[in-house]
């Protein structure tokens, strides 16, 4: 299972929520690559320039991308009436911890109410076969400990972002159990499950209050780049292994629902590094790529923002126990990827191209 191929998703109609955004992207990218027949449902992106605007995903005949909010369920009912999907896969979301300080009941309704819709019309959708809902690795109680999360954990995340998204996860159990439980006798057939996901960076990525967008915000502006809190550890990983393990989890319980369940999708341990040990790598690998008379530098200013977790990692045990699966790129690996996307972007390069290049080196490897 680990060689998952995506040919799997060929003429399979998916329906993407969150499509626009940062993942969004890269997993559309990939869906069209691979042939599959694609439904976005999301706001216009957040962010200027736009991922998803720049991809190439539009021109595709197998693209039908919708603006839509998660909120408004009669909307979100007829789009999966009119595309009748075969797979969900739920990332819409306000995915912004410090956002969500400033406005909690938008980050809840999304978060919270946005599931209960989701999940409201894959019950009514009888073509839908698998839903996947991704969450974080924040939905867990943290404790602060040295060793990483398993998915028996308890659920209760700190902030209004973390806590939504503990909410979220509860929403789908309810579900699960209420709606879709092969024990009861009349129940709707559908495999469901829930992917944490750790901390994803990867080219594109133009949020704010993120740390590799705050590098090449800092590099555009020929600015020394603002640290909040270098000490914090993180398990940092390409965007490429949450889409591919959101797939391969949707795909295997496609054919066989004993696969539903929760997964956590994380780096291996010598990924998980603090903030600064990451900064210290964009610089490194900026500086020598060659291709910048501005040098990449960085100074530690604590703000004296909302709280944030000072330690988390995810244990990926289980994932790899079911299907095989393990990280493909490693940290090194990654930030390379993120300075060829972003020198190929600053160029004025083709952006679909170089998506299309890590996608499948990321695959092959």
């Amino acid at each position: 299972m680990y060689k998952f191929n995506l040919s799997f998703y060929k003429d399979k109609k998916v329906l993407v929520t969150g499509h626009t955004g940062f993942k969004g992207s890269w997993m559309c990218r990939a869906l069209i690559g691979a042939g599959a027949k694609v439904t976005g449902y999301a706001l216009k992106a957040h962010t200027t320039p736009s991922l998803f605007e720049m991809c190439g995903v539009l021109d595709s005949p197998n693209m039908n991308s919708v603006e839509g909010d998660i909120r408004d369920l009669a909307h979100l009912m007829q789009v999966f009436n009119e595309a009748q999907p075969e797979i969900v896969i739920h990332m819409a979301a306000q995915p912004i911890v410090r956002d969500s300080y400033k406005d909690p009941v938008y980050t809840y309704e999304t978060n919270v109410m946005g599931t209960v819709n989701i999940l409201e019309c894959v019950r009514q959708t009888k073509s839908v076969k698998s839903f996947v809902n991704v969450t974080t690795d924040k939905v867990y109680l943290n404790k602060e400990w040295n060793w990483g999360y398993r998915e028996n954990e308890e659920l209760n995340g700190y902030d209004p972002y973390s806590n939504s998204k503990s909410c979220s996860e509860l929403v789908t159990s309810c579900y699960r159990n209420s709606f879709f439980n092969p024990n009861d006798a009349e129940y709707r057939e559908c495999a469901i499950s829930t992917a944490r996901a750790g901390n994803v960076i990867g080219g594109g990525d133009f949020a704010n209050d993120r740390i590799i967008p705050d590098c090449i915000r800092s590099m555009e502006r020929r600015k020394e780049i603002i640290v909040r809190n270098p000490y914090s550890t993180r398990p940092y990983e390409f965007v490429m292994e949450p889409v591919y393990a959101y797939l391969m989890i949707a795909a295997a319980q496609y054919e066989d629902s004993k696969y539903a369940g929760s997964y956590n999708v994380g780096p291996d341990e010598e990924d998980c590094i603090n903030t600064g040990d990451l900064v210290d790598l964009f610089c490194e690998k900026w500086n020598n790529c060659g291709q910048h008379d501005h040098k990449a530098s960085w100074k530690n200013v604590h703000d004296g923002g909302p709280h944030e977790a000072n330690f988390l990692k995810l244990d990926h045990s289980k994932i790899t126990t079911t299907f095989g699966w393990k990280p493909h790129w490693h940290i090194d690996k990654t930030m390379s990827a993120i300075i060829e996307w972003t020198n190929v972007w600053m160029d004025g390069g083709d952006i679909p191209a170089v998506m299309d290049r890590q996608i499948e080196e990321f695959l092959n490897s």
